[in-house]
């Protein structure tokens, strides 16, 4: 081969060499606008999701005032079953106070039962009152607390003496100074007893 045909040949493979170099540059400059078309695209939808985030304020208030208000009414509502559960508590206590104030009277009436008297009808008047006192007591819950003859027990009873009696057990109860009462498991006024040494 002479030196001529040996520079046509390297002449068409650098043309050809040239083509195809040009060819791949035109797609990867095609890509390359279609890669930037479609990031201008997309930064389109994001700033159509960014304008689609933004919130109304008054949105947020009425937010803001829902869950202002779900909170007012939750307090509310623990707030009135304290109160319900503090009535409840107190209720036995507030009855036991008012009733202790009318044991003088059962008292009393007892006493004028066991005064003698000459008159049967005043006598029959005073039992009749005594008897509807004692329902009426009795009708709140109001019970004797029993003592004469009884065990001593200091839940219920208070011993102001100690007698000796052979006839009964030691720590029986001899004699009943004054009635105690009680409501439920509550004591509205302890027993005063002579107590059996």
């Amino acid at each position: 081969m002479s030196k001529t045909e040996n520079k046509e040949k390297e002449t068409k493979v650098t043309d050809e060499e040239v083509k195809e170099t040009a060819e791949v540059t035109e797609e990867n400059a095609a890509a390359d606008t279609a890669e930037v078309s479609d990031g201008k695209e997309a930064g389109k939808d994001g700033e159509e999701a960014k304008e689609e985030i933004k919130v109304d304020p008054k949105d947020l208030e009425i937010a803001d005032l829902k869950d202002k208000l779900l909170r007012n009414m939750a307090e509310f509502d623990n707030y009135r079953k304290r109160t319900a559960k503090e009535r409840m508590e107190l209720a036995p206590e507030i009855t036991a106070r008012n009733l202790t104030e009318f044991l003088p009277v059962m008292d009393n009436l007892e006493r004028a039962l066991a005064a003698e008297c000459k008159d049967p009808d005043y006598k029959k008047g005073i039992e009749m009152i005594h008897e509807s006192f004692t329902i009426a007591l009795n009708n709140l819950g109001v019970e004797t607390i029993e003592s004469d003859g009884k065990p001593f027990d200091p839940t219920y009873h208070q011993a102001v003496q100690q007698v000796e009696d052979d006839s009964k057990e030691e720590g029986t109860i001899a004699a009943t100074f004054q009635k105690g009462y009680k409501i439920g498991d509550k004591v509205l006024r302890f027993a005063m007893v002579a107590v059996v040494k």
